[in-house]
């Protein structure tokens, strides 16, 4: 049986998270070395028995989304450590789902606060595992279980966990940005823009389909296709343009965007199993 059943389905991970880890562990296990990432705690908290089977996991089917999946991790990884390096000591993780960083990373984490943000049935979950798998968590790992559905402001309970706005910190949402409305994403940009300077926000977005390539927009409409129908519809795609504008009316000082072409680029361009992010997904950069 796998661990993901064992708990009734509004505790356990979001089937996003779940598809995410085992993504990164298959990048680990068939992919040639060097890995991009390497990451099968997430793996190991979810285990699941003959996941290799699962047709999402088909090493042709899943190749673009498994190089997208650990690309976006190995760039919000070395923007940490680089920013740990000039001094930040808070990293907060929005939607943090089955993130491993504070377990894979013990020289980093060892060295700052790290808050992960999420739903409180999948977080206390994950706790449940990390526990029963052996997974030590670093003091300076915080918890902190937000109910949006209820309302509850996560930017109050992330100062109730020991969060300090007065310091600044690198503040990361990846995977969600679609799934908002516009106007709730600009007011997670606002509020995140008010963060201590010399913050820095990290953020996917979903391109406007009119900007991908064709075989990319049939495969994009194919998962919003898919998004609709399990009732998590994409709510939400930018322009580079766009995204950027709303970090300037949200009222960043500085902003860029990553292309999935730049990504490519800058962690693929030299391997030979032709693994690709592809261009459907960017980065959003934005200083306070």
């Amino acid at each position: 049986m796998s661990h993901s059943t064992d708990f009734p389905s509004s505790i356990a991970p979001e089937h996003t998270a779940v598809r995410v880890a085992l993504w990164r562990a298959l990048h680990a296990q068939i992919d040639p070395a060097p890995h991009v990432l390497h990451d099968e705690i997430g793996l190991k908290l979810v285990g699941e028995e003959h996941w290799r089977d699962r047709p999402d996991m088909n090493p042709d089917f899943s190749k673009g989304m498994r190089a997208s999946i650990v690309g976006r991790a190995r760039l919000i990884e070395d923007l940490v450590e680089a920013q740990v390096k000039q001094g930040i000591r808070q990293y907060v993780i929005l939607g943090a789902g089955l993130d491993t960083f504070a377990q894979r990373r013990p020289e980093i984490a060892s060295q700052i606060q790290i808050f992960e943000v999420d739903q409180p049935g999948p977080q206390a979950w994950k706790q449940k595992r990390l526990q029963e798998t052996g997974f030590r968590s670093p003091s300076g790992l915080h918890f902190v279980p937000v109910d949006f559905e209820a309302g509850q402001s996560w930017w109050e309970l992330l100062i109730a966990a020991g969060f300090d706005p007065n310091r600044p910190a690198v503040v990361v949402s990846t995977g969600v940005s679609m799934y908002l409305t516009r106007e709730t994403n600009l007011a997670t940009f606002r509020q995140i823009a008010k963060l201590a300077s010399g913050s820095t926000f990290a953020t996917t977005f979903m391109l406007a389909l009119d900007l991908l390539p064709p075989p990319e927009r049939a495969i994009m409409e194919f998962v919003m296709k898919k998004a609709q129908e399990s009732g998590t519809p994409f709510l939400s795609l930018f322009s580079p343009e766009e995204i950027v504008a709303l970090a300037q009316e949200a009222g960043f000082k500085k902003e860029h965007t990553i292309s999935g072409n730049e990504l490519f680029q800058r962690y693929f361009a030299n391997r030979t199993d032709g693994l690709n992010p592809g261009t459907a997904e960017a980065f959003l950069i934005a200083q306070t």
